[in-house]
């Protein structure tokens, strides 16, 4: 699972056919092809457990020839790595020995045996000194962990790469663990420290093992857009000369963040209609498709709405693009969910917004504080008392 620079990791584009293959929405015919490919991936992988995992899911038939070809194949490497490895400790010095099991780690890494590749991750790490190569194994399970989604190997592979840089570490690789984090914390909905990781990247990113710079740029944009303020928004995106030398490859993405920016709303929706296919076929965005779609439209309304004390709804409708029918339905939502500010007059056919007091806020929350410390110590003197 070894990532050259410029180059996407083979297994981790496999995970992403593997999950269009299961999407509802990809159409059949070119399920045909993906079917082809990840079939012919495993199959020169030798990858006999995941081969295994997705006959069992119906993704692929069994060919019971080629399963046994590529065990044969597994345990004639494996034999000749166990022999580099006695041969290493009985003769060579601990460099060798350490690159010998770091090739068997590697093995189990690209045949997609999970269990076995940490265990030999873990063996590699203790022959280990180099802190720099420390962090490479961390990457490598990293990278598994991406792979299966194991969001329990990745978090706990975070914390050790932090721990391991307060005992040294060089900066391009406490980059690389940005790109790692900022990739995890947005696969589990943490659109505002993604966005943060991932600007802090964008000026060193390295990271092409895991994406190309492309998808790395569309991660960053979906995520500032719900994450920064406008300000910030234009600061660090809109403004920032690495997302203009690339954003216009993307579909839609230069329309959808600048249309915001810009207050064109109509042109916003109608880039945001065009982003949610990929949103909805990404592997790291695809559960979180839902609640992107609620945050963007909670932003953009937000956005229309701070410039009035009151507005009718169908002056927004036309600004949106839309019907009244559909804003009306949409805002009464978001009030509800006290995601909006504001409240409808439906006789009168107009939005009047009630943004809250800041200080206002600061007093009652102070209040409720309060209340909470006197019970508190209510509580306490009667324990003491008896």
């Amino acid at each position: 699972m070894e990532g050259q620079e410029g180059i996407q990791q083979p297994h981790l584009i496999l995970a992403h056919k593997r999950f269009l293959l299961t999407h509802p929405d990809v159409p059949d015919i070119e399920k045909v092809h993906l079917k082809e490919e990840v079939f012919t991936a495993v199959k020169a992988d030798d990858m006999v457990p995941l081969y295994e995992t997705l006959v069992g899911e119906g993704l692929l038939e069994k060919d019971q020839n080629v399963l046994d070809s590529m065990r044969a194949k597994n345990e004639e490497e494996l034999k000749r790595l166990d022999e580099k490895i006695a041969d290493a400790e009985e003769n060579l010095g601990e460099s060798e020995v350490r690159e010998a099991h770091l090739a068997k780690s590697l093995f189990y890494i690209r045949t997609g045996d999970k269990e076995k590749a940490l265990e030999q991750l873990k063996v590699t790490e203790s022959k280990t000194v180099a802190v720099g190569q420390k962090m490479d194994l961390v990457f490598y399970t990293l990278q598994l962990g991406f792979f299966y989604m194991d969001f329990d190997l990745i978090s706990k592979s975070i914390d050790k790469a932090k721990n391991l840089f307060e005992e040294g570490g060089d900066w391009e690789r406490k980059n690389r663990l940005k790109v790692y984090e900022g990739l995890y914390c947005m696969s589990t909905r943490n659109f505002k420290k993604a966005a943060k990781l991932f600007l802090d990247s964008i000026s060193t990113f390295t990271t092409y093992e895991l994406f190309p710079y492309d998808t790395f740029i569309f991660y960053t944009v979906l995520t500032s857009i719900i994450s920064l303020d406008r300000v910030s928004l234009k600061q660090k995106v809109v403004d920032a000369p690495e997302i203009l030398t690339v954003i216009g490859k993307i579909p839609y993405l230069s329309e959808f963040l600048n249309s915001l920016y810009d207050c064109q709303y109509k042109s916003f929706f109608s880039a945001f209609a065009g982003l949610t296919e990929q949103i909805k076929l990404d592997r790291y965005l695809h559960p979180h498709f839902r609640y992107y779609m609620r945050e963007v439209r909670t932003v953009v309304y937000s956005q229309f709405l701070e410039s009035y004390k009151s507005v009718t709804i169908e002056a927004m409708a036309k600004a949106f693009g839309v019907t009244v029918e559909f804003i009306d339905l949409e805002l009464s939502h978001f009030i509800a969910a006290g995601k909006l500010h504001c409240k409808i007059d439906k006789v009168a056919g107009v939005l009047e917004t009630n943004r809250p007091d800041a200080k206002n806020a600061l007093y009652q929350a102070t209040i409720k504080q309060g209340d909470f410390l006197l019970n508190r110590i209510q509580k306490l003197s009667r324990v003491i008392d008896l």
